[in-house]
């Protein structure tokens, strides 16, 4: 009898054992994972986190086009639809007065008992005055009939306006709703391009959005005129630019002046200045204070002027990016361009050959 016990207690000791080892490694694998050390995501480098975030921001600046193109043509309907609501009112008063008066008139016959012009002829006490009246009666029933035509034809320009105030509201929400799909697909990017950052050292950081070292006195060889000229943060300092080239015009002239005065400035989608831009809306305002007025996107700004060759390129031109044209900035002479990279960097002078150039056009 002791002999079984002692036996089954060696089986038993063999399969706790076993049993004890098993949960031990179980244990310290959950732990670990825990801790976070087990299954963690493999470290990028900071090359790859640069490779990443450079996607998204090129992703996110797709999406800010398609909002700020979507966005131009929501107020531009929106300002339709005030004018068809004001127009729509104004012919509305119009209307209204008009029933009046047909009202007045109706109101008029039947006093007079609407009786036939013989009768009252036959029954007047005074015929010669009866007949001067009844031809001034056939005039106002001409002039009634007159307004009557009016009414119809204001109550049909009423429902046509109505008509295309109702076809222009349907058009502002899905605009609308295109706007709310853009800035969420924007958001979404910027914030998961912000996570990869946050995962970097300062020193990482700093060399992951950066653009290519380029000095902050360059060549200014557009401008004929004395400018501030601000680097990243620093104090602005005063640049003279020499030798215009022949064929810059001053409005090019003046829209180079303009954007070095924004160096600096920070990156803000949807933005169009004077103290935030993204990369349409520096464009556009920088233009907009030479004078001339573009259109807020990318897409259509390529298409507002001349196109030229890369070779061609003038101080003023503007240079697009990528297969896709999400990307613009104003060309400053000797291969660089001043633009609004993204939300990581501000307002700066870049050599164009960082991104794949798309094509140039001449707006002035």
């Amino acid at each position: 009898m002791a002999a079984h016990r002692k036996s089954r207690q060696r089986s038993l000791s063999g399969n706790t054992a076993r049993t004890a080892a098993t949960l031990a490694l179980a244990g310290a694998a959950t732990a670990t994972a825990f801790d976070g050390t087990a299954h963690a995501a493999p470290q990028l480098t900071p090359a790859q986190v640069k490779a990443k975030v450079d996607k998204l921001y090129q992703e996110a600046e797709t999406a800010t086009q398609k909002y700020d193109g979507a966005k131009e043509k929501a107020n531009a309907t929106q300002r339709r639809l005030n004018t068809l609501h004001d127009q729509t009112a104004r012919k509305q008063a119009k209307l209204n007065a008009a029933r009046e008066a047909l009202g007045s008139y109706a109101a008029a016959q039947y006093r007079d008992g609407g009786f036939s012009p013989a009768w009252q002829l036959a029954l007047s006490r005074d015929p010669d005055r009866y007949l001067d009246g009844a031809a001034f009666a056939e005039r106002a029933g001409a002039r009634q009939a007159s307004t009557v035509s009016l009414v119809r034809r204001q109550l049909r320009e009423i429902e046509q306006l109505r008509g295309a105030a109702r076809i222009d509201l349907s058009s502002l929400r899905s605009r609308q709703n295109e706007l709310r799909r853009q800035k969420t697909t924007v958001t979404t990017k910027l914030d998961e391009a912000r996570r990869l950052l946050a995962r970097l050292t300062p020193v990482q950081r700093t060399e992951v959005t950066a653009d290519a070292p380029v000095a902050d006195h360059v060549s200014r060889s557009a401008v004929d005129v004395r400018v501030p000229l601000k680097a990243s943060g620093s104090a602005a300092v005063n640049a003279t630019a020499h030798g215009a080239p022949a064929g810059t015009n001053s409005r090019a002239a003046a829209a180079v002046a303009y954007a070095y005065t924004k160096l600096g400035s920070p990156y803000v989608w949807g933005a169009t200045g004077p103290s935030a831009f993204d990369c349409s809306g520096l464009i556009q305002a920088a233009y907009r204070s030479a004078g001339v007025s573009l259109p807020r996107t990318t897409y259509a700004q390529i298409n507002a002027g001349r196109r030229v060759s890369r070779a061609q390129l003038q101080p003023g031109d503007l240079v697009f990016f990528y297969s896709g044209i999400s990307h613009v900035g104003i060309y400053v002479g000797n291969g660089k361009m001043i633009h609004a990279p993204n939300p990581s960097a501000p307002v700066r002078v870049a050599p164009i050959d960082q991104m794949p150039f798309a094509g140039a056009t001449r707006v002035a």
